[in-house]
């Protein structure tokens, strides 16, 4: 699957609409984020069942802010519409993939848990 560009527009729709979702927090002028670009995207083809996202922090800085994103580049792993993974830093395809797959064996009961939990506080 293509990585998504992801703007104040599509952003929480994405999230909404998928259970699994990796975004990269990146810029232009983030050496570091350039070089990480074709790993995220190698990493989006060989995980089709998950969504890539990028947010280009100039461009739509209100959601890096929401975030409160300090260091680029910068990934957060969200599962069931639960942040449950933030990495800074540059990282290598090894670190990546090994994050992918924590995060797919996440048991992600007390998510759901607090949720209906939610759902209840509103009837």
């Amino acid at each position: 699957m293509a990585v998504v560009t992801l703007t104040t527009a599509n952003f929480k729709e994405t999230i909404e609409g998928n259970n699994f979702v990796i975004v990269d927090f990146w810029a232009p002028w983030c050496e570091p984020c350039m070089v990480f670009t074709p790993t995220f995207e190698a990493a989006a083809a060989a995980n089709p069942d998950i969504v890539f996202g990028m947010v280009n922090t100039e461009a739509d800085p209100e959601i890096g802010d929401y975030f409160e994103v300090a260091q680029i580049p910068g990934i957060l792993v969200i599962r069931d519409q639960a942040g449950i993974h933030t990495q800074v830093g540059e990282i290598g395809a090894p670190a990546l993939d090994e994050i992918i797959k924590w995060a797919r064996e996440r048991d992600m009961s007390a998510v759901h848990e607090h949720y209906q939990a939610e759902a209840q506080k509103k009837h």
